[in-house]
């Protein structure tokens, strides 16, 4: 089983920047495919962000590409999400994931993929 604990969200005006940050533990050595996911109140879950094991390849929507960055430091067992340029639609509470598969046999953003999540943290932007 792995965990996952999201932290660093918050409140940003904006055009502002935040740092997510995901710490994951337990049995990491299987784990190919991690990505960062968000929903907004009302909406359905959307993936937002995605890594190989390792930092070898990154994925993005394209509503956030050129914006957020996603980043890994295995041997932190650390997963990041810088985000810059943040817009009031960027507004929801976002979570980790991690799965087994790898990246590519499948959307590195397809939801169903990933078995294990975090709580998630907040983050909201004003105009």
């Amino acid at each position: 089983q792995v965990q996952l604990v999201e932290s660093g969200g918050g409140s940003v005006q904006a055009g502002g920047s935040l740092r997510l940050s995901c710490s994951y533990y337990g049995y990491v050595y299987s784990i190919y495919c991690m990505g960062w996911f968000r929903q907004a109140p009302g909406k359905e879950r959307e993936g937002v962000a995605a890594i190989v094991a390792g930092g070898a390849s990154t994925y993005y929507a394209d509503s956030v590409k050129g914006r957020f960055t996603i980043s890994q430091d295995d041997a932190k067992n650390m997963l990041y999400l810088q985000m810059n340029s943040l817009k009031p639609e960027d507004t929801a509470m976002y979570s980790c994931a991690a799965r087994y598969s790898d990246c590519v046999s499948a959307s590195p953003l397809t939801i169903s993929e990933y078995a294990y999540w975090g709580r998630g943290t907040q983050v909201t932007v004003s105009s």
